[in-house]
C-alpha cells in the first residue's frame, strides 16, 4: 500500500477515535521529513487559551513505523508561559516491550499517546507554547543522532482532566 494512503487511512482512523473522545481539547501534529528528524529541528506548539480554572492532562504524541530502531526515545520538552518562565524536561519513554513488540497501536504506522504533565492547570492568560525535539544519542557516543529515522510525526494533546468519582 502506498505510504501516503496508509497515511491518509490512519489519520482519517485517529480523526474518528478523537471525535468520539468528549475531553479531548487540543491535538495537532507535525509531519516530520522522511530523511529522519534532524537533531536541530524542533516542533513548535502555539496552544489555545484554555480555562484557567480547569486542569488538564498533557500528552506528547509520537507516530512510528517499523524503521524507528530503537525500544525508546528520549525527548527534550519546552513549555514557554506568558510571561516568559520557560520550563524544560528531558524525557524517556518506553517505545516497545523487551521482544521489540510496539506498545502503541496500529499497523504499518504506530500511535503513541506519552503521558507530559498530569492534572495541568493553566493559571496565566496568554499563550502558551511547547518546544519538542528529540534528545536520542547512541551508547558511548556525545554527538546526538542526525537524524532519527522511523519517527513520522510528532504532536500535543491536551485532554480536560478526567474526575473520578
Amino acid at each position: 500500500m502506498n505510504h501516503r494512503i496508509a497515511r491518509a487511512l490512519f489519520c482519517l482512523g485517529m480523526l474518528f477515535l478523537t471525535a468520539c473522545n468528549d475531553n479531548f481539547v487540543y491535538d495537532k501534529y507535525q509531519s516530520i521529513s522522511e530523511i529522519g528528524w534532524h537533531k536541530d529541528s524542533i516542533a513548535n506548539f502555539q496552544l489555545p487559551q484554555l480555562d484557567s480554572l480547569k486542569t488538564y492532562d498533557l500528552f506528547v504524541n509520537a507516530r512510528n513505523n517499523s524503521k524507528y530502531p530503537y525500544s525508546n526515545l528520549f525527548l527534550i520538552t519546552e513549555m514557554q508561559y506568558p510571561n516568559g518562565k520557560r520550563q524544560i524536561d528531558t524525557l524517556e519513554y518506553e517505545m516497545a516491550h523487551p521482544n521489540g513488540e510496539w506498545i502503541g497501536t496500529g499497523g504499518h504506522l504506530i500511535e503513541n499517546k506519552l503521558w507530559y504533565k498530569e492534572g495541568f492547570s493553566f493559571r496565566e492568560s496568554g499563550s502558551y507554547h511547547i518546544k519538542i525535539s528529540h534528545a536520542m544519542r547512541k551508547n558511548g557516543k556525545e554527538k546526538g543522532i542526525e537524524f532519527l529515522s522511523g519517527i513520522t510525526d510528532i504532536g500535543f494533546r491536551i485532554e480536560t482532566t478526567k474526575n473520578i468519582p
